[in-house]
Formats: C-alpha cells, sequence, structure tokens
C-alpha cells in the first residue's frame, strides 16, 4: 500500500507538511546530504546554475554579493542544473572545479538537479509554489530569495543579474528584516 506521502515522493512533488525550505535535505557538490536547516535564520539567494550558458558570467557577481553580505546573513546556494540547452552537461566534479577555479566561488554549490519537466527537484517546485509565480523556471540562472523566515520566496528573472539595483535592494531589505 502507498502513503499519500510516498505518493507525493513518487511524483516529485514536496510534501504538504513542507513548512519551509529549511525541510529539505539536498546533495551537496561532493554528494554529501546537507540539511537546509544549516541556514535557518540567514536569507538565501538560490540559484540554478551552469557553466557553458551566456549568463554563467554571472557566478562573479553571485560571488561579489555573497562576500559583500556574507558577514549579515546572506547565503548563495547554487544548484547546477542541465535543463536548457545542455548547458551543464559536466560532472559534479566538474562543475565545482570549474567554478573554484574560474570564478573562485566560495558560497556553498550541490549536486545537479533538475529544475524543470517531470524530473524537478521537490525543492524547485517548492519555490515555485512558494514565490506566487506560477511559470516554470525559464532559463540558468533563475533566482528565488528566500527571507530569514524560510518560507517567504521572492522571485527574480535569469537576466536580473547580481549586480542590478533591484535584487541588490531586495537583499538589503531582508537582510534589515527581523
Amino acid at each position: 500500500m502507498v502513503t499519500s506521502l510516498a505518493l507525493l515522493a513518487m511524483m516529485n512533488m514536496p510534501s504538504p507538511s513542507v513548512k519551509s525550505i529549511y525541510d529539505f535535505t539536498m546533495n551537496d557538490i561532493d554528494g554529501k546530504p546537507v540539511s537546509l536547516k544549516k541556514y535557518k535564520g540567514k536569507v538565501l539567494l538560490v540559484v540554478n546554475v551552469a557553466s557553458q550558458c551566456g549568463l554563467t558570467p554571472q557566478y562573479a557577481g553571485l560571488q561579489d554579493l555573497f562576500k559583500k553580505y556574507e558577514k549579515q546573513g546572506l547565503v548563495v546556494l547554487g544548484f547546477p542544473a542541465n535543463n536548457f540547452g545542455g548547458q551543464e552537461p559536466g560532472t559534479n566534479e566538474e562543475v565545482k572545479t570549474f567554478c573554484t577555479s574560474k570564478y573562485n566561488v566560495s558560497f556553498p554549490m550541490f549536486s545537479k538537479i533538475s529544475v524543470k519537466g517531470s524530473d524537478m527537484a521537490p525543492v524547485y517546485k517548492w519555490l515555485i509554489e512558494k514565490s506566487g509565480d506560477p511559470k516554470d523556471i525559464e532559463w540558468n540562472f533563475g533566482k528565488f530569495l528566500v527571507l530569514k523566515d524560510g518560507s517567504t520566496v521572492k522571485r527574480f528573472a535569469p537576466r536580473d543579474v547580481p549586480s542590478s539595483k533591484t535584487l541588490e535592494e531586495a537583499i538589503i531589505s531582508a537582510l534589515a528584516e527581523k
């Protein structure tokens, strides 16, 4: 007999008991499970990344944002995804090497996931649902700003570069919230 939670898991849907991003555990870029509770009380910028995309230089801006606001509580979380034009074909090890050698990425990177389609990772289904913007992820470098409560999500388009005034103001505002 299949339970309703098992059925949701098979359908790759978040459980109704998922109240915040902190209820997810994801594998880091080295394949080790990381409970997102680790980031409780932080402002998270969750980004689907790719290394062979015209937007790939955004890695530099994401790293700059992370370093600029890390001490105030911002954490950038990178999720490599190969959903758009095969622009992230590499293994997790290759992605890690690319990010660290080319862009000096020091923010947390996670194992490759799918951010679109029938195999979409449940955390991305949850992010889309909580953002109030039900459309699919448009392309690489889509961004979700998760506030300190872990359940409030604001969405930014792939072309909203990390240095954009709109994104930076949203981060500053989120960091200032109690």
